[in-house]
């Protein structure tokens, strides 16, 4: 119970949260590091996904690939690319571990998504005249959706609650308060900056759970609303894996 009273105590006080080495500014620096390295892991996975999926080859091949690396601990490759020559380009080690982490949830559940989608429905909109990016655009990538969202939504809060180890190595973040608290001795802090990390994830997992429910409903409503444009094929009816969320 002291060790409660005396984080609470810690968290209530206004000089931790303001400063250089306050809350709200490790928080930035927090956020800002997970944005980063989650744009960059979507920006790397989900293309290569969606095209691995689409046309059905190698995509086994490169998500054994991509879910071997989760063997691998993250500090390991962080410790291994800090001590190499990418080291003294702080925080590139941290970035990159970070997306090295993300890629396979991302990969292996945009590649999932895609290959789950009904191959009656992408052959019957191939009959319909749509061309091979029609079929992705209009009916695999919209079926594929809820399945891609829970990558994009696992991918970013394990980054959220990985980039603490980026402290480690001297980087930002709410890791520099858990740092810090080792470094003092200071137990209250150690469990108060355990619990900030605690509380974002939990907050972005939220975030993404309104998110997937927010797009569900808006593409069912613009599915009923939208008609075939005047030089294209009408689309495949799609129906909303999202209803019984």
């Amino acid at each position: 119970m002291d060790v409660i009273s005396r984080t609470w105590t810690w968290l209530a006080t206004g000089a931790h949260w303001s400063g250089p080495d306050g809350v709200w500014h490790r928080l930035a620096e927090h956020l800002e590091l997970t944005a980063v390295c989650l744009a960059l892991s979507c920006a790397v996975a989900l293309p290569l996904a969606v095209v691995l999926g689409h046309t059905g080859r190698g995509g086994a091949l490169a998500v054994n690939l991509s879910n071997a690396g989760r063997a691998v601990p993250t500090f390991a490759v962080l410790v291994l690319l800090t001590l190499g020559p990418l080291g003294a380009y702080e925080p590139w080690p941290t970035v990159l571990s970070l997306v090295l982490f993300a890629i396979p949830p991302l990969l292996t559940n945009a590649y999932v998504g895609m290959r789950e989608v009904d191959r009656d429905v992408v052959e019957a909109a191939r009959g319909m005249g749509m061309s091979g990016r029609q079929v992705i655009g209009r009916v695999e990538l919209p079926l594929a959706l809820p399945l891609v969202m829970t990558g994009v939504r696992s991918a970013a809060v394990q980054v959220v609650a990985t980039v603490s180890i980026a402290a480690m190595v001297g980087g930002g973040g709410l890791g520099r308060i858990i740092t810090a608290g080792f470094r003092l001795t200071d137990t209250a802090q150690v469990v108060a900056g355990a619990l900030l990390v605690a509380a974002l994830a939990l907050l972005v997992e939220g975030v993404f759970v309104a998110l997937e429910r927010y797009l569900g409903r808006r593409r069912s409503r613009r599915g009923a609303a939208d008609g075939p444009g005047p030089d294209e094929p009408a689309a495949v009816p799609v129906p909303n894996e999202w209803s019984a969320a």
